[in-house]
C-alpha cells in the first residue's frame, strides 16, 4: 500500500503556522525567526516531510543546482576541494552536480551543453578550459560561469585562484636564502596558467637574484613525466641541488625516485619543495615542504562570486588571486636563522 505523501500544509497545521510560512523555512535565503524555524523543522521530522525541490524551480526559475567540470581526479587537491565545494554550496541551498571532461575546449562545450540541459543556475570550471564561443553563449542564457584554480585571458570571465606567481617566487626566496646554487624546476603543464604562473614566477626570481634555474622541464603534472625528469636530472654531470615541483601529487613522485631508487638524504642531499600543501604532504613518509593553496579561502570566494552573479548582485566579473604562505617541511633545507 502507497504511503501517504506529507504536504507543506500538513507540517503548517502541526506547527501551527500558515503555509506560506513553512514555504520560507525551506526557500534558501529567505530569513525566518529562528524560533518560527525550528518549530517548523521540528514539526516536518515529526511528519517525515521532504519539500518538494522540482515544484520550488518551477515557482523560482531556480533548480538550486551548480554544475562543477573537472578534469581529472588524480589530484587529491581538486578531492579535497571539491569536498569543501559541496559543504559549501548545501550551506547555501545548492546542489552540485559533476561532470568530467577531457582538458580540451571541443570537450568542454558538450559538457557544458549537457549542463546547460539540466537547467543549472550557475557552472563552475575546475582546471579545465573553455572557449570564448561558450563564453558568449553561457552569457546569452544567463547562466554565470567562474574559472576554479584555472586562469584564463579573458577578462571577461571571473576566475579565483592561488596567487601562483608570489607562490613561485617564494620557492625561489626560500632556496637562495637555503644556499641552494643548482635548482631545478619540474613544472605544471604549461598549457595550464597554473602551470605557466607558479614557473614564471620561480624563474623571475632566480632572475632578479642574478640566477638561473638549472633546468627547467615541462612535468605536465604527471607523475610519470616527474619521475622521468628526476632521473634524467641525477644521471647528468652536474645535478641539482633543490627541485621545485608543480604540485604535489608529482613532488610525491620525485621523492619515491630519490629515495627509493637513487639512495638520496631528500632536505641534506637535494631539497624537494611542492605546490598546493594536499593532506598527504604533512604524512612522515612525505614531510613535504610545500606552498599552501589556501582551499578554504578559494572556495568561499568561488561560492561568494558565483551565488552573487547567480543573484544578480555582481555584474563584474572578477579576478581573484588568494595568497598562501610556504609551509616547510622536512623535504627542503632550511635557511640559517629561519622562523616560521
Amino acid at each position: 500500500m502507497a504511503s501517504v505523501k506529507v504536504t507543506s500544509q500538513d507540517v503548517a497545521r502541526r506547527a501551527g503556522v500558515s503555509q506560506p510560512t513553512v514555504s520560507r523555512v525551506f526557500t534558501p535565503g529567505v530569513k525566518v525567526s529562528s524560533a518560527m524555524e525550528a518549530k517548523v523543522r521540528r514539526a516536518a521530522e515529526e511528519l517525515g516531510y521532504r519539500p518538494n525541490t522540482l515544484a520550488r524551480s518551477l515557482i523560482t526559475g531556480q533548480s538550486m543546482t551548480i554544475g562543477l567540470i573537472v578534469a581529472y581526479f588524480d589530484n587529491p587537491f581538486y578531492v579535497e576541494a571539491l569536498e569543501k565545494l559541496s559543504r559549501a554550496l548545501k550551506d547555501k541551498g545548492y546542489n552540485i552536480m559533476i561532470f568530467m571532461a577531457a582538458n580540451h575546449a571541443g570537450d568542454v562545450d558538450q559538457v557544458v551543453q549537457d549542463l546547460l540541459d539540466h537547467q543549472v543556475d550557475g557552472i563552475i570550471l575546475a582546471s579545465v578550459s573553455t572557449s570564448s564561443d561558450l563564453t558568449a553563449r553561457l552569457n546569452e542564457e544567463g547562466v554565470p560561469l567562474i574559472l576554479f584554480n584555472r586562469g584564463h585571458s579573458d577578462k571577461s570571465l571571473s576566475a579565483v585562484t592561488s596567487a601562483n606567481r608570489a607562490g613561485g617566487a617564494k620557492v625561489a626566496e626560500f632556496l637562495l636564502a637555503g644556499g641552494h646554487e643548482r635548482m631545478a624546476h619540474i613544472s605544471g603543464w604549461q598549457g595550464a596558467s597554473t602551470g605557466r604562473d607558479r614557473c614564471d614566477g620561480f624563474v623571475s626570481a632566480l632572475q632578479a637574484k642574478g640566477k638561473e634555474p638549472l633546468a627547467v622541464v615541462d612535468g605536465l603534472f604527471s607523475r610519470e613525466a616527474a619521475a622521468a625528469a628526476t632521473r634524467s636530472f641525477f644521471s647528468a654531470a652536474e645535478t641539482p641541488d633543490a627541485i621545485f615541483v608543480g604540485n604535489d601529487h608529482t613532488a610525491f613522485a620525485v621523492l619515491e625516485v630519490l629515495r627509493g631508487e637513487l639512495g638520496l638524504d631528500v632536505g641534506q642531499d637535494v631539497s624537494v619543495i611542492g605546490y598546493d600543501d594536499v593532506a598527504m604532504s604533512a604524512w612522515p613518509s612525505f614531510d613535504l615542504t610545500t606552498v599552501r593553496q589556501p582551499a578554504n579561502r578559494m572556495v568561499d570566494a568561488v561560492v561568494a562570486q558565483l551565488i552573487a552573479q547567480i543573484e544578480g548582485r555582481a555584474t563584474e566579473p572578477r579576478q581573484i588571486e588568494i595568497d598562501g604562505p610556504l609551509i616547510v617541511r622536512g623535504s627542503a633545507r632550511k635557511p640559517e636563522g629561519w622562523v616560521e
